[in-house]
C-alpha cells in the first residue's frame, strides 16, 4: 500500500511540473493559440423559409456543375453555410469541399464577403446585411475529370447527381428541419431518375419541396439512354447505359430483379419506403458506386450486366445488398451513427450490424430470388471464408476496431491488408451472423432462425421511412426474444477475440464446411476473370494481376517469407518467363517436395532471385455439405 502511494504521489507530482521546466535551456516553447467554435450547434427546430437550389449540369462536357441557391435568412448578422462534411453511407468526412470552386455570396444585389471558418473549412461565415431577406450563392462543383480526382460522375453520356455536392446549407438547424426545393437543367433529350418526384419540362426536372436530410439522401441518375422497369407496385429499376445496347435485359432477368423485391419484402416483412428507385448505371466511364440510400440506391456495374449474364454472378450481389439497406441502415440505424446534420462527426461502432447483416442478407436474397444461383452463392461463401480463415491479423486488431476504418483509411490502398485489416465489418459480419443463424436454429430445435430477428428487429412500422436508431443491447434483447441465451456476451466475445481464424463455425453448424480442391470453383475463375488475375491466395499467399505483378501478399505466408512484397514483379518461374500457367505448374510439381521454387523477381531497376517455399500444391475454396438431408444453410437459401 505504501509503495503504491508513493507512486501515485511521485506520478501527480510529474503531471503537475510545468512544461517549462521540462523544456531544456534556451529551447523555445510557445503557447497554443486559443480558438473559439463560432459555428452553430444544430437545434431541431423548423427553418423559416425554403431553399431555392437551381443546378445547370446541361452541359457535361467539362464535368462543371452550375449552381444558383437562394436561402432565406432568419435574421441579420452572423450566419454560417455549411458544406456536407460527414456523409451517410461513407460513414466517414468525405464530402468533396475541394471541388466548390467560385463561390459569390451577394445579398440586395450587393457582394457579401465570405470567411473561411480556420478550423472547420466546410463552413462559410458571413455578416448579412440588415434588412436583407434572401442571400444568393454562385458556385461550381468542378467534379473529377480523370479517376486520380476523384469519382467521375459527369460524362457525356450519363450524370451522377449527388445533391450534397451541389448545395449548401445553413447552420444550426437539424437538416431533416431544412425545407429545400431543387430544380436540375439536363443535357437536351436526356432523362433522369430519383426518389424525389419531379414535374419535366424539356430539359428541366422541378422536384419536389422536401427537406434537406432527404434531398442529399436522393441523387439523381440522367443519361442520354435508359430504361425504366416496375419491380412491384412500389420499386422501380433505373437503368442507364453508355450503349444502348447493353439495355437489352431479357424477361427472365427482369424477373429475377422482381423476385428480390419479393424476398426482400416477405423476410423483413414491411417496407420502409413509399416508392423506392434503383438507380443502376452500366458504364466504364462513370465512376464505379454502390451506395445506399433510405428510397434508392446508387448502383454502378460496367458493361456486361445484362448481356454477359451466364458469364458467371459478376456484380449481381450489389443490388440485394443495396436494397437491404433501406431495412438495415437507413430506418434502423445504429444510435452513435445517426447525426442531426453533415457535421456532426459519426461513430460507426455498430457498422457490424449495418454492413455485416446487410452483407449477409445480399447474399441470402440474391440465392433466394434467384439472381445468383445456389451453387455459385455457396461457392461465394467459400471465398469469403478461406479469405477471412486465413488473415493473420485477427491476432492484433479485433474485428469492432475496424469499425473506424473509414476514417482510419478512407478507402485509401493499403499494402498488407492481411494484417493491416480494412472494412472487415461487412465480411467478417456476415461469418457472425451465419453463426448467429446457426446458434438460433440449434438452441431452438430448428423452430427458429434469423428470419425471425429480420421480421422482429426490421419489420416494425410499416410505411416508416425515418430513422429508428438502436444500441448493442437492443440488438442482444431482440435476439434474446427469440432464444433466450448470452447474446450480449457472445456478440462482446465475437467482436473483441484475437481468435487464430475466422468464426465459420456457423456453416458447420449450418451442415456446410469449408473445404479444398485442386480446382477452382465456377466462381472463383469467374472472379479472377472479372480482375484479371492469378489469385494464389491458398497455394502459396500471394494474387497476381496479367503481368505477374503482386497485387496481394499475406502475412507471414511463404510468399511473405519469401520477401515478395505488393509492385514486385514475377518475370521468370525456374529460368522461363512468366506466365500463370507455368507458376502453377511450378507449384503443383513442388507439392510433397522439399524442393522451393526458384523464382526470379523484379522490384523497380533490380533483379534477384527469390525461393517460395510452398509444397501443398493448388488449393481453391469450396463448401462441402455434411451429413444428409435439408440443412439449416439450405433452409436459410431456399425461397420464401
Amino acid at each position: 500500500m505504501i509503495a503504491r502511494f508513493a507512486s501515485a504521489a511521485l506520478l501527480a507530482s510529474v503531471a503537475l511540473t510545468p512544461l517549462a521546466a521540462q523544456v531544456p535551456a534556451g529551447n523555445s516553447a510557445p503557447q497554443p493559440v486559443p480558438f473559439t467554435d463560432t459555428i452553430p450547434a444544430a437545434r431541431d427546430v423548423r427553418f423559416p423559409g425554403t431553399i431555392k437550389l437551381n443546378v445547370d449540369a446541361s452541359d457535361p462536357s467539362q464535368g462543371i456543375f452550375r449552381v444558383t441557391e437562394t436561402i432565406p435568412v432568419p435574421q441579420s448578422g452572423h450566419m454560417v453555410l455549411l458544406f456536407p462534411k460527414w456523409l451517410p453511407g461513407a460513414h466517414s468526412p468525405r464530402g468533396e469541399i475541394e471541388k466548390l470552386a467560385g463561390l459569390i455570396i451577394t445579398a440586395n444585389g450587393k457582394r457579401v464577403e465570405w470567411t473561411r471558418d480556420p478550423v472547420d473549412v466546410f463552413a462559410f461565415h458571413i455578416d448579412v446585411p440588415t434588412g436583407a431577406k434572401t442571400i444568393e450563392a454562385k458556385f461550381q462543383f468542378i467534379s473529377a475529370t480523370q479517376g486520380n480526382q476523384g469519382r467521375i460522375v459527369m460524362t457525356p453520356t450519363m450524370i451522377s447527381l449527388q445533391p450534397n455536392s451541389v448545395s449548401l446549407y445553413p447552420a444550426g438547424y437539424f437538416t431533416r428541419q431544412i425545407p429545400i426545393q431543387m430544380t436540375v437543367k439536363y443535357p437536351d433529350g436526356w432523362s433522369a431518375a430519383g426518389a424525389v418526384p419531379a414535374k419535366k419540362a424539356g430539359s428541366t426536372y422541378t422536384y419536389d419541396t422536401t427537406n434537406y436530410e432527404v434531398l442529399v439522401d436522393s441523387p439523381v441518375l440522367a443519361g442520354k439512354y435508359g430504361k425504366v422497369w416496375p419491380l412491384s407496385p412500389r420499386v422501380n429499376l433505373n437503368v442507364f447505359a453508355d450503349d444502348p445496347a447493353e439495355l437489352a435485359a431479357t424477361p427472365e432477368q427482369i424477373a429475377g430483379h422482381q423476385r428480390l423485391v419479393e424476398q426482400a419484402v416477405k423476410t423483413f416483412g414491411a417496407q420502409h419506403y413509399d416508392k423506392y428507385e434503383f438507380l443502376l448505371s452500366i458504364t466504364d466511364k462513370l465512376g464505379g458506386i454502390g451506395l445506399e440510400h433510405h428510397r434508392s440506391s446508387e448502383n454502378g456495374v460496367t458493361p456486361g450486366y445484362f448481356t454477359k449474364w451466364n458469364d458467371g454472378p459478376g456484380r449481381r450481389n450489389l443490388l440485394p445488398h443495396e436494397f437491404t439497406h433501406s431495412w438495415d441502415g437507413k430506418f434502423r440505424r445504429g444510435a452513435d451513427l445517426w447525426t442531426p446534420d453533415f457535421r456532426t462527426p459519426m461513430r460507426g461502432s455498430l457498422l457490424w450490424v449495418y454492413e455485416g447483416q446487410t452483407q449477409f442478407w445480399g447474399y441470402v436474397l440474391q440465392a433466394r430470388s434467384g439472381l445468383v444461383s445456389k451453387q455459385d452463392t455457396l461457392d461465394q461463401y467459400a471465398a469469403i471464408m478461406a479469405l477471412y480463415d486465413s488473415q493473420p491479423a485477427r491476432q492484433w486488431r479485433a474485428l469492432v476496431d475496424t469499425t473506424n476504418d473509414p476514417v482510419i483509411s478512407q478507402r485509401r490502398p493499403k499494402g498488407w491488408t492481411s494484417w493491416q485489416r480494412s472494412e472487415d465489418y461487412y465480411n467478417e459480419g456476415l461469418l457472425v451472423w451465419m453463426d448467429v443463424d446457426s446458434l438460433l436454429r440449434e438452441k431452438s430445435g430448428g423452430a427458429k432462425s434469423i428470419d425471425d430477428f429480420a421480421r422482429a428487429f426490421f419489420g416494425i412500422r410499416d410505411g416508416d421511412w425515418g430513422e429508428v436508431t438502436y444500441t448493442i443491447d437492443d440488438v442482444a434483447k431482440t435476439l434474446n426474444g427469440i432464444v433466450p441465451f448470452d447474446w450480449a456476451g457472445y456478440l462482446h466475445r465475437r467482436l473483441t477475440e484475437h481468435a487464430a481464424g475466422a468464426p465459420i463455425d456457423g456453416f458447420a453448424r449450418n451442415g456446410y464446411q469449408l473445404s479444398y480442391s485442386e480446382t477452382p470453383t465456377s466462381s472463383f475463375k469467374a472472379a479472377e476473370a472479372a480482375s484479371k488475375s492469378t489469385n494464389l491466395t491458398y497455394s502459396g499467399g500471394l494474387v497476381l494481376d496479367s503481368a505477374g505483378t503482386l497485387t496481394s501478399v499475406t502475412w507471414d505466408s511463404p510468399a511473405f517469407k519469401a520477401g515478395f512484397t505488393v509492385g514486385d514483379q514475377i518475370v521468370a518461374v525456374d529460368g522461363e518467363a512468366y506466365s500463370a500457367d507455368k507458376l502453377k505448374a511450378a507449384i503443383t510439381a513442388a507439392k510433397g517436395t522439399k524442393t522451393a521454387i526458384p523464382l526470379t523477381v523484379k522490384q523497380g531497376d533490380r533483379f534477384r532471385s527469390a525461393a517460395l517455399d510452398y509444397h501443398n500444391g493448388l488449393r481453391y475454396p469450396r463448401l462441402q455439405k455434411i451429413g444428409t438431408g435439408e440443412t439449416g444453410l439450405d433452409r436459410l437459401l431456399a425461397p420464401r
